[in-house]
């Protein structure tokens, strides 16, 4: 264990807890970083791979993201370093929640990412005796179920129907390449095709389809029972489409590419080869700093994360606010709200980053950085650390 306090700067994180079970393997993580702005917020992961670092990266991300969509909650991410196919993924996770008893859901409310899903929320619901441990949970436990209405893929989409008429083009007929086919992926396909683009090629962990003339949308998401197969499915069978190899979609030809699969997948050779004239990053860090600025020298109008897929946030403080609520909230509320701001919020980016010459990554950091400065600084408060290792 690094015996130094490397991780912290002026921002944070105020918090990290780690929790492990010997006997069964369950390791896990919170990290709080910034609670300025509001009680720290952000998803939980399952991942074999899982590292601290990752989620503190994460939680970063999540403090930005909640300012930039100016709403009151400040940045946090918790993760389970297990494999979510795994038979006994229930198991620890409920080992998980009950390890942070004194955390959730008093400085944390689980939510959804990688590995988790609606039913999982409904299960920290029930582990901890409490329906505020958890947002995200399925309606019929009174959540808002975020996979279900894929908001967060519907925002994506809004976002990138708002750069490209800042570009001068239209969604109508553009060309969409979509890297990594699950819950947001498969929302952001939906809504773009609703809105008239040409879904060109989708991509899983098994590889990627490409078909010049757009492919069927409905039947990719009927085919989506297949799991990451589903692109052989899409290629033996439809006229026209074609298997690539994993990676491939990305230096695809088309309008616009959206990354919705793990972080850094973009780094600075490949964003050399990138042929979208616009990327919305649909993932949390899909492409490395390198990367965006390769992307940046080149043109390429890049969407940032916690801006193109901060509809999950939206949707969470729509949540939070409905925990012990009797009443259920609106679908179309939530989606209403999710297009409007993240339109809004693009379109305000790009124009901040235009007028300073610089990439829309910096630009939203500043912004973000600007609201969470001023918030630190009205409560007298130059920065907190409490490490619990």
């Amino acid at each position: 264990m690094a015996d130094d306090f490397s991780h912290v700067d002026e921002w944070g994180p105020e918090k990290v807890v780690t929790v492990a079970e010997p006997r069964s393997g369950m390791r896990g993580v919170l990290v709080i970083d910034n609670t300025a702005r509001g009680m720290g917020k952000g998803g939980t992961r399952m991942a074999p791979d899982l590292t601290v670092s990752e989620v503190g990266r994460l939680a970063r991300v999540m403090t930005w993201k909640w300012a930039a969509v100016d709403l009151g909650f400040g940045g946090a991410k918790a993760g389970i370093r297990w494999d979510p196919a795994s038979p006994d993924k229930e198991l620890h996770l409920r080992r998980f929640v009950r390890a942070l008893a004194n955390e959730v859901p008093s400085e944390y409310v689980v939510g959804l990412d990688m590995g988790l899903g609606e039913d999982d929320a409904a299960v920290v619901q029930d582990e901890l005796r409490d329906r505020g441990a958890a947002v995200g949970s399925p309606r019929e436990t009174g959540g808002v179920p975020y996979d279900q209405w894929g908001v967060t893929g519907h925002g994506v989409a809004g976002a990138a129907a708002a750069a490209l008429a800042w570009t001068g083009g239209a969604v109508a007929g553009s060309r969409v390449v979509v890297q990594g086919f699950g819950a947001v992926g498969r929302a952001a396909a939906r809504r773009l095709d609703a809105l008239g683009a040409q879904v060109v090629a989708v991509s899983t962990a098994a590889g990627a389809v490409h078909r010049p003339d757009g492919l069927d949308v409905p039947a990719l998401l009927a085919a989506a029972a297949h799991g990451d197969g589903l692109v052989h499915h899409v290629a033996r069978d439809v006229p026209g489409a074609r298997l690539l190899p994993a990676g491939a979609e990305l230096l695809l030809d088309t309008d616009v590419l959206v990354p919705a699969a793990r972080q850094d997948v973009l780094d600075a050779q490949l964003a050399a080869g990138v042929r979208a004239r616009v990327v919305v990053e649909g993932a949390n860090l899909p492409a490395d700093a390198a990367a965006l600025r390769v992307l940046h020298e080149r043109g390429v109008v890049v969407v940032p994360d916690f801006i193109a897929n901060a509809g999950g946030v939206v949707a969470a403080a729509f949540a939070m606010d409905a925990r012990y609520s009797v009443f259920p909230v609106e679908e179309q509320r939530v989606l209403d709200a999710v297009a409007d701001r993240l339109s809004r919020n693009t379109v305000d980016v790009l124009d901040a980053a235009r007028r300073a010459g610089e990439p829309p990554h910096a630009a939203a950091r500043r912004l973000a950085q600007d609201r969470v400065r001023a918030a630190m600084d009205r409560s007298g408060r130059p920065g907190r650390v409490h490490v619990r290792l």
